[in-house]
């Protein structure tokens, strides 16, 4: 008889009980055993090793027993998984998708002991799915209904928790005063309003010493004690709570608590703001340089926003400082980066870093817990958008960003993430995370642009000079291929060389693939209407042109 090799695997959502003697996991552990044991006819053996995830949510893959248990899945050592219910594993149908495709590769099936179906028939699938689904369900209803309660909470002037601002502390569903710490947020507000700037302000700090104090959050970890970085005085700046109030989602309602600053001096300090605001923007906001002040290359120079126009089209670009000064040692050598290039590189690497808050947090070495995620994911996405809008929100979280010839170094900082996770920064974590993503710097002229390693622009982007180019070769080609003219006569025609009308009606037999790729703008980053009229710059045959111009995957 073959013998069956069995794994059972329990998960409780909260830690709530795990302490006794005999909880929960050990609850569905022996009734999976049992269930195995009466299997024994059939060649089930239950292995010894135990796979229990106790105070985490269902709502994620990334649990530590569920891992080693995939793994031992993938390596072929276990053939059933046993669990109590089938939302022991997974609450998602998204998950359930990826644990099923994880599974069918490994030819391994599971079981419930509760709920009697088998994965390997189409009616055990459709079984499942529709208990997934429920599941799903449940789970989204209740974050429904705590999304509706933190937010008529709020409108009742409510404090409903995560990490206070500067100079407060929790006090039930309220905010109470500190005074040592509310004494330095009224001298930063002062001190605004007689620089008028950010930057001064924080380089006044830096210079007197005067930072971020350390505190304790609930839990009796230990944070802040560094300086306030450009980011967190704007956020400290613009933030409602000390005049009072409590922001939601846009709103803003009057608070329970006392204000740390005056409505007056408040109502200053805003219109200060909005007038820099103003002042430094000349174009339309979604125009706006998002990474302005972040950007450095590999040597440490800064790379400065400029942009230039050709009729009404506005091209904005990231250009090395020298070069922008002509400095003669570093002009022929400075970086001038399209600047929807980078933008996009960014906002790619930010959003997937947030799409994924209990990873970005770990990465961080900030402290989570099972019952902190719900609200984390919650504040990732209410903050994306203005993350990716805002040059000042996004300086809340990135410290630099580093362009290197191979890759693109994004350089995060921890305490701008623990305050948009809106958990407690731990007293040993690092000032800087860096996170690298894999694109690549080649020169076409003057400009430098971003691709991917295999090639593919970071923009699809058709290149209009290259598609006139087809088309005029499309046309000269069948005024040659119906004898209406030879190569001279156009050549004479149109004041070219003739040499070039062979150039051009070469382009008249690329393969349908590369015209494809022209257009849609995915051709390989490199080839534009200069470098495609080179000598030898076109394979004849399809396939070699396929190879040279279309990026892999």
């Amino acid at each position: 008889m073959t013998t069956v090799r069995c794994a059972i695997y329990t998960r409780k959502s909260s830690e709530e009980g795990l302490e006794q003697d005999f909880n929960s996991l050990d609850a569905q552990r022996e009734a999976c055993a049992a269930y195995v044991l009466s299997q024994t006819g059939e060649g089930w053996k239950l292995l010894p090793d135990r796979y229990d995830d106790g105070g985490l949510s269902g709502g994620t893959l990334q649990r530590p027993a569920l891992q080693r248990l995939l793994a031992e899945v993938k390596a072929g050592r276990i053939d059933i998984i046993v669990v109590y219910k089938v939302d022991r594993l997974t609450r998602s149908l998204l998950d359930f998708s990826k644990l099923v495709e994880a599974l069918d590769a490994a030819g391994t099936s599971f079981v419930s002991v509760t709920q009697s179906f088998n994965t390997t028939t189409s009616m055990g699938r459709l079984t499942l799915n529709m208990l997934l689904s429920f599941a799903q369900f449940e789970r989204e209803v209740t974050a429904e209904r705590i999304r509706d309660k933190i937010a008529a909470s709020k409108a009742k002037g409510m404090w409903m928790g995560g990490t206070p601002p500067l100079g407060y502390r929790p006090e039930g569903r309220s905010l109470a005063i500190v005074e040592e710490q509310a004494r330095i947020v009224r001298d930063i507000y002062a001190r605004y309003l007689e620089l008028g700037n950010v930057r001064l302000l924080a380089e006044q700090l830096v210079a007197e010493g005067i930072g971020s104090p350390s505190r304790m959050s609930g839990k009796g970890q230990s944070f802040g004690g560094c300086p306030l970085t450009r980011g967190q005085l704007y956020y400290m700046l613009k933030n409602p709570i000390y005049a009072g109030d409590i922001p939601h989602k846009g709103k803003v309602y009057p608070g329970n608590h006392d204000p740390i600053i005056e409505r007056a001096m408040w109502d200053r300090v805003q219109a200060r703001l909005a007038a820099n605001v103003q002042g430094q923007r000349t174009v339309r906001a979604e125009t706006a340089s998002l990474l302005a002040g972040l950007l450095v290359d590999a040597d440490g120079e800064p790379l400065v926003p400029v942009h230039t126009r050709k009729g009404r089209q506005r091209y904005r670009y990231y250009v090395s400082r020298s070069l922008q000064h002509g400095t003669a040692a570093t002009t022929g050598n400075g970086l001038r980066i399209p600047a929807r290039e980078i933008e996009q590189v960014v906002r790619q690497e930010i959003t997937s870093l947030l799409g994924d808050p209990l990873v970005l947090a770990q990465a961080c070495g900030l402290a989570v817990t099972p019952e902190m995620l719900a609200p984390i994911s919650q504040n990732c996405a209410e903050t994306l958008p203005d993350l990716l809008r805002s040059n000042a929100r996004l300086a809340g979280i990135v410290s630099r960003i580093v362009i290197h010839a191979g890759r693109v170094d994004i350089e995060l900082a921890p305490a701008g993430l623990a305050r948009i996770l809106g958990i407690p920064v731990s007293p040993d974590v690092q000032q800087t995370i860096v996170h690298s993503t894999s694109v690549r710097l080649t020169r076409t002229g003057h400009v430098v642009r971003l691709v991917h390693d295999n090639g593919a622009p970071v923009l699809k982007q058709a290149d209009p000079s290259l598609i006139r180019l087809i088309l005029k070769a499309r046309r000269w080609w069948g005024e040659l291929a119906i004898g209406e003219v030879n190569i001279q006569t156009l050549a004479d025609r149109e004041k070219v060389v003739p040499s070039y009308v062979t150039r051009v009606v070469r382009l008249a037999f690329l393969a349908p693939q590369v015209i494809d790729a022209i257009l849609t703008g995915s051709i390989r980053a490199g080839l534009n209407g200069v470098t495609v009229l080179r000598p030898n710059a076109i394979p004849s045959h399809w396939e070699q042109q396929v190879a040279k111009f279309i990026p892999g995957p």
